[in-house]
């Protein structure tokens, strides 16, 4: 009867969660004290990117302590089948709060294309509404024309949008390619598809950083260009944010890849980045069709 049972590894108390939340934290006030300083420079805005800046850095400090005292407890051999079904569990559960993030992103731009900008134009039976609040206001999206009656351009598809596309697509494609070659213990293969996938995730985060350069500095983009503006740099950038963190975990599996950590049967860490990485190519094509293309 007792053989039927596995033993459930408790991990001791970690000051790592704690430490994670103060760099989260430090992250979220950098990045809001930077935005909201954006143009207007002087000490606000150093003052922010620094916050921002030992944030980032802290908290990359601790995912590398934290991933060191996870994998350990795995080559310990602390890990049961149990254990494991927890971590697959654990997961699938991110991932899909990782769904409701975006959905809460794309939720907010579909309300202000379906229903804001008809309303603020006089759909329906607010023609008064449209002569009070804004009587230029033309409902046409992307809207191009601020509050502030500056304007701007919308980014359009071509370019640099459709090459990330298919860099992001060929990288989900090798990266599948790795897992196939991990499965049949091809190492020299693993490694080489793996690597192609690293660099590709490389050149998106170039490209985006392109793109952005391009749209402040030539387009008049920016996050002050109204709705378009708001709703374009918070689902592209936390898009961004998300292939930056799962290259940093192919990164990671790399490194145990050549320290010889998976086999062929035992390789969920490579599985996560995996699910995760796919979950990231899925967002950014719906993310390219409902901002660039439509």
């Amino acid at each position: 009867m007792s053989s039927k049972h596995q033993h459930y590894y408790v991990p001791a108390q970690s000051s790592w969660p704690i430490l994670a939340a103060v760099a989260l934290f430090l992250v979220a006030v950098g990045a809001g004290v930077t935005v909201q300083n954006l143009h207007v420079g002087g000490a606000g805005s150093i003052f922010g990117n620094v916050i921002l800046t030992i944030g980032f850095l802290v908290l990359l400090t601790i995912l590398a302590g934290w991933f060191t005292s996870v994998v350990n407890e795995s080559l310990s051999g602390l890990y049961s089948d149990q254990i494991a079904r927890s971590f697959r569990q654990g997961m699938s559960w991110f991932i899909f709060s990782e769904v409701m993030f975006f959905g809460a992103f794309f939720g907010a731009l579909f309300y202000a294309r379906i229903l804001s900008v008809p309303w603020l134009g006089g759909a329906g039976n607010n023609l008064m509404t449209h002569e009070v609040l804004w009587p230029a206001f033309e409902a046409i999206w992307p809207l191009e024309v601020t509050p502030d009656g500056s304007t701007t351009e919308a980014m359009p598809w071509q370019g640099i949008p459709l090459l990330n596309t298919i860099l992001l697509l060929l990288s989900s494609i090798t990266l599948h390619m790795a897992h196939i070659s991990l499965e049949k213990n091809k190492r020299m293969a693993l490694i080489v598809w793996l690597e192609i996938t690293i660099v590709l995730a490389g050149f998106f985060l170039y490209y985006q950083m392109v793109e952005y350069s391009h749209a402040y500095q030539e387009m008049g983009l920016t996050l002050s260009s109204g709705i378009y503006g708001n709703t374009f740099f918070l689902l592209t950038g936390f898009h961004g944010l998300h292939v930056f963190l799962g290259t940093a975990f192919l990164v990671v599996l790399l490194a145990r890849i050549a320290k010889d950590h998976f086999t062929p049967k035992e390789h969920f860490a490579f599985q996560a980045g995996s699910w995760y990485w796919h979950f990231v190519d899925v967002v950014w094509l719906t993310l390219f069709i409902f901002v660039y293309v439509l």
